[in-house]
Formats: C-alpha cells, sequence, structure tokens
C-alpha cells in the first residue's frame, strides 16, 4: 500500500495538472466568452479524446518493455526500446497530425455539431490537432521516466507549464482577443514546454539512458513489440472513445445549452476521477517491472491494494458531487443560468455514484496490460464502446438528458464484466510460466 500510495501521488498531482490545462481553457472561456463558445470547446472533446486519448494509450504502452528491461536489469535492451520508441513516436506523430488537421471540419461536421458553435469548435480542435507533436514529446518522455521509478519529476514540469498556461490564455483569450483559438494554442505551446523540460532532465540526469549510435538503429522487432503494446492501448482509447463521440452526437442534438452543462460537468469529473488514472499508470508500470523481474505474487498484492485505495476514494468522490456539484458549475457559466447548473449537478451525482466501477476499470485493464496482454484492453474498450453508443444511439434520442447522463456508467459497468474474469484468466496464465512464484 505504502509502494502504490507513494507512486500513484505524484502521477495523480500529474494528472491534475494536465486536467487542468483543459480546465483553465474551459473556465476562462465560459466567464469571459458565453455560453456557446464554452459548448463549442466542449463540443469538441470526444474527438479529442478519441485522437489525443490514442496518442497517450501509445505512449503509455511505448513504455512499458522499458519498463520490462529496466526491472530485468537490462540497461542496453532498455536504451533501444527507447530509441526506437523515439522514432515510432515521431512517424506516428507526423501522420496524426496531417490527417485530423485535414479533415477536421468534415469530423465536425459528421458529429451533428450545431451551426451556431462549429466556427467556434473548429478553430479551437485544428490547433489541438497541431499540437499532436508535443502531446507525443511529453507523454513519451514523462512515461519513460516513469517507467525507470520516477513519477515526480514529470509532475514539477507540469506545475511550471500550468502556470504558464494560465497566464497565456488571460493575455490570448483577453488581451489579444483571440477567442477559442488562443485558449488551444495557450495548452499546446504549455505542453510543449513541459516536454522539452523532460527532455533535458533526461538528457542530464539518467546516465542510464545515453543512448549509443549503435543502440539509435531502428530494430524492426524492437518496433514490432513496442507496437505490440503501444498500439493496442491507444486503440483502447479510442474504440472507448468511438462510443463517446456517439453519444457526443447525441448530446449536440440536445442544443448548445445541454452542450455546455455536459462540458462543465465534463471538466469536472475529470478532475475527480484523476486519481482513476495515476492508480491505473500506477498498475501499468507496478505490474511491467514486477513481470520482468519474475515476481508474480507481489502482482495481487498491489492490486488488491489499489483496488482498496479505489473504494475509499469513490466515496469521498460522491459526497464532493453531491454538495458541490452546483457551486463548481457556477465558476464556468457567467450567466447564471439554473437549468445548466441543475443538469451539471445531475450528471456529476450519477457519474461519481458509479466511480468504483470506474475504478476496478481503470486499475484492472492497465494491470492486465503491463504484464503483458494488452488486447484484453481493447476488448474492454469495445464494451465502452457499445455500450456508449447504444446510449447515444437509442437512450438519449428517447430520455434526454438523463441517459446522456447513465453513458458512462453503462459503458463502465459493462467494462468490468469483462475485465475481472478477463485478469483471472491472465493471472492463471502466468502462475503456469512462472511457477516459483
Amino acid at each position: 500500500m505504502k509502494l502504490v500510495l507513494g507512486f500513484s501521488v505524484p502521477l495523480l498531482l500529474g494528472f491534475l495538472f494536465q486536467q487542468f490545462y483543459s480546465l483553465v481553457d474551459t473556465l476562462i472561456v465560459g466567464r469571459y466568452l458565453g455560453v456557446d463558445p464554452l459548448a463549442a470547446v466542449g463540443s469538441t472533446s470526444s474527438v479529442n479524446f478519441l485522437v489525443i486519448g490514442f496518442c497517450m494509450g501509445v505512449c503509455i504502452g511505448f513504455s512499458i518493455p522499458v519498463s520490462h528491461k529496466f526491472g530485468a536489469g537490462d540497461p542496453k535492451g532498455m536504451r533501444k526500446y527507447v530509441a526506437n520508441s523515439v522514432w515510432l513516436a515521431a512517424a506516428l506523430s507526423a501522420i496524426l497530425t496531417a490527417v485530423t488537421v485535414i479533415f477536421c471540419r468534415q469530423i465536425l461536421t459528421a458529429m451533428k455539431t450545431p451551426a451556431n458553435i462549429i466556427d467556434g469548435a473548429y478553430s479551437y480542435i485544428v490547433v489541438i490537432f497541431i499540437g499532436i507533436p508535443v502531446t507525443f514529446l511529453y507523454n513519451i518522455l514523462s512515461g519513460i521516466i516513469r517507467a525507470l521509478g520516477d513519477s515526480k519529476t514529470p509532475v514539477l514540469f507540469l506545475v511550471l507549464s500550468s502556470v504558464l498556461n494560465v497566464a497565456l490564455d488571460l493575455i490570448f483569450i483577453i488581451s489579444l482577443k483571440l477567442g477559442v483559438a488562443g485558449a488551444a494554442w495557450a495548452t499546446v505551446i504549455s505542453q510543449g514546454v513541459s516536454g522539452l523540460l523532460c527532455l533535458f532532465y533526461m538528457v542530464k540526469k539518467f546516465e542510464i539512458l545515453r543512448i549509443t549510435r549503435e543502440e539509435w538503429r531502428p530494430d524492426s522487432h524492437m518496433m514490432v513489440s513496442l507496437c505490440n503494446m503501444g498500439i493496442p492501448m491507444g486503440l483502447q482509447y479510442s474504440i472507448t472513445a468511438i462510443g463517446s463521440v456517439i453519444l457526443q452526437s447525441a448530446v449536440n442534438t440536445l442544443g448548445s445549452g445541454a452542450v455546455a452543462a455536459v462540458t462543465a460537468a465534463g471538466k469536472i469529473y475529470s478532475f475527480l476521477a484523476c486519481p482513476f488514472d495515476a492508480m491505473g499508470s500506477t498498475m501499468a508500470t507496478y505490474g511491467g517491472q514486477n513481470v520482468g523481474a519474475g515476481k508474480l505474487g507481489r502482482i495481487l498484492q498491489g492490486l488488491k491494494s489499489c483496488i482498496l485505495l479505489g473504494a475509499i476514494y469513490s466515496v469521498i468522490a460522491f459526497f464532493i458531487a453531491f454538495f458541490l456539484g452546483e457551486p463548481l458549475a457556477a465558476l464556468f457559466v457567467k450567466e447564471k443560468d439554473l437549468q445548466i447548473l441543475s443538469d451539471v449537478r445531475l450528471y456529476l451525482v450519477i457519474s461519481t455514484l458509479f466511480f468504483f466501477p470506474l475504478a476496478l476499470v481503470n486499475i484492472i485493464r492497465f494491470m492486465i496490460q503491463g504484464i503483458g496482454f494488452p488486447r484484453f484492453a481493447i476488448l474492454a474498450g469495445v464494451f465502452e464502446m457499445a455500450a456508449r453508443g447504444f446510449t447515444g444511439a437509442v437512450l438519449v434520442p428517447r430520455f434526454g438528458f438523463t441517459a446522456a447522463c447513465l453513458g458512462s456508467p453503462i459503458a463502465w459497468l459493462c467494462a468490468d464484466a469483462f475485465l475481472i474474469p478477463a485478469f483471472l484468466h491472465v493471472y492463471h496464465k502466468l502462475r503456469l510460466q512462472l511457477p516459483s512464484e
């Protein structure tokens, strides 16, 4: 428990500051530009997660073979995995940036983005897509640093870049009048700074990562191994996000007021859910290192400790949403729209009521990935996608905003129905592979 907490708390701070980028954008847009610009930013959240989530998942997956080699005491193999990760990340970032920027407008149109906010939505998300390379830069480097056991330093860099993000938001939106595009540029520039800080730190701090010219040579076998880990993890995010896109498209048909409510609620929810993201990433690294070291007995122990933490926090989050939902929502809405405030609280209460299933999704899924079975995560993502897709296509048109609030909880329950028996299966396979443990 002490080890899990010691590693996950810095990760939690990192995730909180990552959310801080997005939160500040949304808060300043809502307070200074109004409900329609707020809805414009919010209407892009699902497609944002579809693409940026893929990038983050790939980077987390790339760090797992690094943690395996680190746990096994193989520094040369670890450096070669790092080098090949960089080559793959550069290629993927170039491809994703080109495709998303070119087809950005068509994507928003297909999502039934309301006509009064589609231009603002485009102005915001196209800049985020232009910044995909810096998303890869930060996430690949911070993932490698964490794979070596240091979860604290990337957080310090995010703190500095978050302060920069606030300053740039105020300058770009209020002083320079750049609108929602200014919020996006503030996010991209700030994350680029945090990525560069990670790079400078790695070069100076980790002698074990001094990669030779020979180790920089692309290795097709290692690239296949990295893709086998990274692509499934990226697809897990994207497949899950496809359901979110369907759900967001259904919410878009309810009008800009509903979109604004989901936007504000989604930002608060993302903050409240950060501990589960930290627990998941902790389990990925924890599982990877212990498998690499051949210490299977510690895996189940760490999993139980993390699940207990998830249960305790789920209760805390529900009480926060129940008693503070509307006051938190009021931070985002300049006009005191009582319907929006009420909708935000409803969304938060329903979501946090099902936070323990969400805890299990993150903890078990990332543990399965960390111990070397990433394809099971894709299947869990399929269950989530189907649940959100069903909610968006069938329930929201019939039951309205309340059904939209239930989209994610239904998805978490469906994912858990698959993940729990899946973990028992892969753990049994590992026990056969490591009989001494």
